[in-house]
């Protein structure tokens, strides 16, 4: 079995040139490394270095191990770091924010999980831009974001994003509109919506509201916005009713009120990437926003 330290001493070896700087860099004796390094050729079978008065250099063979060499060792490491940091979880408070209609459905599951943990979660309800600034302002530990058809959200650099989930959008219309006739909406029966009132979201900044403006937009059209509401449940009600089309969210349509039609749109832009956004060091994410994403994950699963 590979010893870590023989992988580090290949490591310096590779990055000092020699086996006597590579000591010192590890400060370690020049016949320590000489031996970790025979030890690790034994086990190989191969020679790893090559060694002449201008100092070392690995082999092919050596170059390999050293790119393996150190996916292990950066693991090593990691575990080390969340182990040490699982063990202070129950001592962690993380300022958590998500949007509205994620709360509605995810919330609870996520809580319940994180208690179990040990992560006490001082949850904000905020739509998507003002959560995006906040994460940048590092007032939130982690937000519940979300993105649609490829925009970028104005993340600082900062700022490490986890996917979580795909989340297919769906158009919501009337049942008794002559469109809901179609069983899904490829481009050209998206775009014969283009005279339809549409319900849109109310807060500037929304990915999934300028999806649907430059749809229109490169075939000549204009949305005709007749309501703007962020809460899925008014939009569906509103749709009921006769009053717009809309796009939805699938997660936001687990009991849709009678009258509306939901149908799939074959154009793979109109998604939205659920993510866990955070302020990370150069080492990611702490653990405990490492394990609130997995919670995450764990709560969109059991939604079925």
């Amino acid at each position: 079995m590979i010893d870590l330290r023989q992988l580090q001493a290949l490591s310096a070896v590779a990055a000092e040139g020699s086996v006597a700087r590579a000591a010192t860099r590890l400060g370690w004796s020049q016949p320590t490394v000489d031996y970790h390094l025979r030890n690790l050729d034994r086990l190989v079978g191969a020679d790893l270095t090559t060694r002449s008065t201008r100092g070392s250099k690995l082999t092919t063979a050596g170059a390999l191990m050293l790119e393996r060499g150190e996916e292990i060792l950066g693991l090593a490491d990691r575990a080390l770091t969340d182990v040490r940091d699982l063990s202070k979880l129950g001592r962690i408070r993380l300022r958590f924010g998500t949007f509205p209609t994620a709360a509605a459905r995810l919330l609870p599951g996520i809580a319940a999980r994180t208690a179990e943990l040990g992560i006490e979660l001082d949850t904000m309800l905020e739509e998507l831009t003002p959560l995006v600034t906040r994460v940048n302002q590092r007032t939130l530990d982690a937000a519940l974001v979300y993105a649609a058809g490829g925009y970028q959200l104005p993340f600082r650099a900062e700022v490490h994003t986890t996917h979580l989930f795909t989340d297919p959008m769906l158009l919501a219309l009337p049942s008794t509109h002559p469109a809901a006739k179609h069983q899904s909406f490829n481009r050209e029966d998206f775009l014969s919506l283009s005279n339809d009132n549409w319900v849109t979201g109310s807060t500037p900044g929304d990915t999934l509201d300028d999806l649907v403006r430059e749809a229109f937009q490169a075939d000549g059209h204009k949305v005709n916005v007749a309501i703007r509401t962020d809460d899925y449940s008014v939009v569906l009600g509103l749709v009921a009713a006769g009053m717009g089309v809309a796009l939805v969210p699938s997660l936001a349509t687990n009991n849709p009120p009678e009258g509306v039609a939901l149908r799939p749109i074959e154009d793979p832009r109109f998604t939205r990437e659920l993510l866990l956004a955070a302020p990370a060091g150069p080492g990611g994410p702490s653990a405990a926003v490492r394990q609130l994403a997995e919670v995450v994950r764990r709560s969109i699963t059991a939604l079925g």
